[in-house]
């Protein structure tokens, strides 16, 4: 405990105790109000008896009156105490009560003489004693790390911040609206699996003792949902926690939600109409319109339809180069300065040059489709392109928001792929899911499938530039480990 934090709470310390030694509760009980603030307000009058509750965020003392700003979860209002309404004894009692305490209250409506709308108090509650004071500055590097590290105390001192995380919680009711109003079914898939498929990344492991087995926090719900495609649920989604043991940068946390989707009898086309519909609806929703200027000065425009452009031509028209027909693609990329290593693949050069030239400046919705085959191990092939997939990628101010696939159901080329990407691997302990082949080979209906990203989809909505500003409680390194900026 540092010298200020200890020299506050020790003074809040015996606030306290002064407060239980005359006999009041500093930690109150039940308190039902009769509305919200944020209710109050848009529809106030004078002379209305109300019961609200909310944190004292100012405290400005005039003699035998006390004004104070109270805040609950929807607005702000100011409060007025006076001697003479409460009682002297009363009185006494509330002066001890301090910015942070959170009360209940009951008292009339009326208007200063400055018009300003306040609640003159009758009686009032002590429901909670703060014993330490509530930050009055929120800037530089070192702030933004307590944000994250404390959000009670962002959520209550910024509002703009607390209007983010009600944004997200919006995005997704309205999500789950559009998909329940299109037949989908909303189904639940293991988040613990003996097996880690679905995408390829680095999974947290742990260990079942009664089963005596190594279990996996999932990276992808895929191989279950496809499973549910094969039964017979032709319409399904799932709003869902994966979890992948790489980074952490501002475009990725360990714990992540992502929205995956799967129609039957569709393919990638449909799902890029579905998503073009869904993001603009939502855009509506939280913008009231389909474009917004950004914080960075540009128009983000979600109008559709959206680009669409293969990822072969926009490499091509950043580098001039087509790596797919090119002879040598290794003296290629040097001469277009991509970092390429020997045993890079054609098609791994050209996704790095994508990564690397194009992806970081694609501002606007930009669909970029048929990704090479052999990156894409569950999609099926284009028929006359049977090196390339149809695949997309949605990318949204330079940075991936979707992905989605028309599904490959071939059972004996899906295990032919499958195995191929194993012996790639240098995990010795991998193996396919063959209960997932064994799903396939009972015939799953051709279907599209699509993955959004919902923290890089609220980002976007929000505006936020980074993903710890729309996950409410980031993953940090612990507090006594010595932390750089994420900017560095």
């Amino acid at each position: 405990m540092s010298d200020e934090r200890g020299q506050f709470f020790e003074q809040k310390l015996a606030n306290l105790k002064a407060l239980e030694e005359i006999g009041v509760n500093a930690y109150g009980k039940r308190f039902e109000t009769t509305s919200t603030l944020e209710e109050l307000r848009d529809g106030f009058k004078e002379g209305q008896i109300v019961k609200a509750a909310g944190r004292m965020m100012a405290y400005r003392g005039h003699g035998k009156s006390i004004f104070i700003d109270m805040k609950d979860k929807s607005s702000k209002m100011q409060l007025y105490f006076q001697k003479n309404i409460i009682g002297e004894d009363n009185f006494n009692i509330f002066k001890k009560i301090e910015i942070g305490d959170i009360i209940g209250v009951e008292g009339e409506t009326f208007f200063t003489r400055m018009g300003e709308p306040t609640l003159k108090v009758e009686s009032f509650t002590l429901l909670s004693k703060s014993l330490l004071p509530l930050p009055e500055k929120w800037h530089g590097l070192k702030d933004v790390e307590i944000r994250y590290r404390q959000r009670y105390l962002d959520l209550i001192v910024n509002d703009e911040v607390r209007q983010v995380f009600k944004t997200r919680s919006m995005i997704i009711k309205n999500i789950r609206n559009f998909f329940d109003s299109k037949g989908f079914l909303e189904v639940e898939t293991p988040m613990m699996q003996s097996l880690a498929g679905g995408a390829t990344a680095r999974p947290f492991e742990t260990f079942h003792n009664a089963l005596g087995i190594p279990l996996y926090l999932r990276i992808a719900p895929e191989l279950y949902l496809k499973r549910l495609l094969v039964g017979g649920l032709e319409r399904v989604y799932e709003i869902n926690r994966n979890f992948r043991n790489e980074g952490i940068s501002r475009r990725h946390n360990p714990e992540f939600t992502m929205l995956e989707v799967y129609q039957a009898y569709a393919d990638y086309e449909v799902m890029m109409e579905l998503t073009e519909t869904l993001v603009s609806e939502l855009a509506k929703m939280v913008w009231g319109d389909t474009k917004r200027e950004m914080k960075d000065g540009n128009v983000l425009d979600f109008t559709v339809p959206w680009k669409r452009i293969t990822l072969t031509d926009a490499v091509k028209d950043v580098c001039s180069v087509d790596f797919l027909t090119v002879e040598d693609p290794h003296k290629a990329a040097r001469e277009c300065d991509i970092e390429v290593s020997p045993e890079m693949t054609r098609d791994e050069i050209l996704t790095q040059a994508f990564e690397s030239f194009v992806e970081g400046n694609l501002y606007q919705p930009t669909f970029i489709t048929e990704y090479p085959a052999s990156l894409c191990p569950l999609a099926k092939t284009i028929d006359d392109k049977p090196n390339l997939t149809a695949r997309f990628e949605l990318i949204v101010r330079g940075q991936e928001l979707a992905n989605a696939y028309s599904e490959l159901n071939n059972p004996v080329e899906q295990r032919k792929r499958l195995m191929d990407q194993l012996d790639k691997s240098d995990d010795k302990n991998k193996r396919i899911d063959e209960d997932f082949v064994k799903a396939l080979e009972y015939g799953m209906p051709p279907a599209g499938g699509l993955g959004i990203g919902i923290d890089r989809l609220v980002m976007a909505l929000t505006d936020s530039d980074s993903i710890r500003d729309v996950i409410l409680f980031p993953q940090l390194k612990p507090e006594a480990v010595d932390t750089k900026s994420e900017n560095e």
